[in-house]
């Protein structure tokens, strides 16, 4: 049977295999929690203000220190279908497994491109905050080179995080770029990962998960 696999569903196949397996082979899916609307709305915020500089043929001034042969990917359309969340860039294998990722934005450098994702958060960064992206960045480089586009050895995290509140009421919000090396090999262990134990047995309990203990005592 082929799976449909996003870097969403990926990652919780980091936090638990059992889980993973469970919600792609019986339907059995985590509860969803309340989703705040605050992240969804920076992100359109977002988009809208880094397009108005990409129609100018500029960098936002957030991305000032790339050197200038750095530019926003000029193709509107492509972007749009890569930024969606139903469509992204998607890849099948020869089982016709499919995988997909939709991106925030897409630098070009040359004739390679360069992934920029956006992140919202409420604090300062600590030391480590820039390696939960990792395995995000490095499928997205899959992705595109799946489709047979050249990518950078790297990608960008753009963080924002507040600041203050003007007198007037406005928020306003600090940004910190981060350059990441990216790992084509950590993205191509990981899917063979996913298929290999969606393929296999129920992966055994872990301890560490709450909504393991949950199944067990339900006996489902």
């Amino acid at each position: 049977m082929p799976y449909k696999l996003s870097p969403s569903s990926l990652s919780l196949l980091k936090e638990c295999p059992r889980c993973f397996w469970l919600q792609f082979n019986k339907k059995i899916h985590r509860p969803n929690g309340v989703f705040p609307s605050l992240p969804s709305g920076m992100d359109r915020i977002f988009k809208t203000h880094f397009d108005s500089f990409r129609d100018k043929g500029l960098l936002p001034p957030e991305l000032e220190k790339l050197d200038g042969s750095t530019k926003l990917f000029g193709d509107k359309q492509v972007l749009d279908i890569w930024r969606n969340n139903l469509k992204g860039i998607q890849w099948t294998d020869d089982e016709g497994n499919i995988f997909r990722g939709a991106v925030d934005n897409i630098l070009q450098k040359g004739k390679k491109l360069i992934v920029l994702d956006y992140k919202t958060r409420g604090y300062e960064l600590k030391e480590d905050t820039h390696e939960h992206y990792q395995d995000q960045l490095d499928i997205y480089n899959l992705l595109l080179r799946k489709n047979g586009y050249d990518t950078e050895d790297y990608a960008y995290l753009l963080f924002y995080y507040p600041n203050k509140i003007n007198e007037n009421g406005d928020v306003l919000f600090h940004n910190k770029l981060l350059k990441m090396k990216i790992s084509i090999k950590n993205a191509e262990r990981i899917f063979k990962e996913a298929i290999n134990i969606l393929k296999g047995d129920m992966p055994e309990i872990n301890d560490d998960c709450v909504f393991c203990e949950w199944i067990e005592v339900n006996n489902i």
